[in-house]
């Protein structure tokens, strides 16, 4: 299947499974953070659209655990930027429906939370088709070293995503029943 029919067929499933109130388990996100504990404490989390692994309550978690907050502003020409965000803090709409951070302040995360529509074993996603995600991630890595993990529920697993040469592979995915860890 092409990334069009795949993203298709799972945001229907996805929407289908969205009363069933699933969570990621906050423990498995918290033992790979300890396992990559070189890395920094500024999270690069996001707001939940469109049926979404909802990253609000993880987020206040690690709020709570002294790690910076920031989230996505989208920007012209399909580029984005992460800006300091805390719980307390107001959001705007963004053209998309999306809540954005008010901040002009830029925070380059140190870890990544991305929202994902498909992954399969390799640590492969599917977004929404933008790009935004491995556009920013592309010029994140000439700034520094970043940890990608992928939150998605186990439902939005599927055999084998058709990569090209701008797909950025995670570092892990975890899940409402599973984490799966690059080798």
């Amino acid at each position: 299947m092409n990334k069009s029919k795949i993203r298709e067929e799972i945001l229907r499933i996805r929407k289908k499974n969205s009363s069933k109130n699933l969570k990621i388990n906050f423990k498995s996100l918290f033992q790979i953070l300890k396992k990559f504990k070189n890395t920094g404490k500024i999270i690069g989390g996001y707001y939940p659209y469109n049926y979404e692994v909802d990253a609000i309550p993880i987020l206040k978690r690690l709020e709570k655990h002294n790690y910076q907050l920031s989230l996505p502003k989208i920007k012209k020409n399909s580029q984005m930027d992460f800006f300091r965000w805390s719980l307390k803090d107001p959001l705007d709409i963004n053209r998309y429906g999306i809540p954005e951070p008010v901040s002009s302040v830029i925070k380059y995360p140190d870890i990544l939370l991305l929202p994902l529509v498909a992954y399969d074993k390799d640590l492969n996603r599917i977004g929404y088709g933008g790009g935004f995600y491995d556009r920013y991630i592309e010029r994140l890595k000439k700034k520094k070293k970043i940890l990608l993990i992928g939150l998605a529920y186990s439902f939005q697993k599927v055999k084998k995503i058709p990569i090209n040469k701008h797909d950025i592979q995670l570092d892990c995915i975890i899940t409402n029943k599973l984490k799966i860890l690059k080798n």
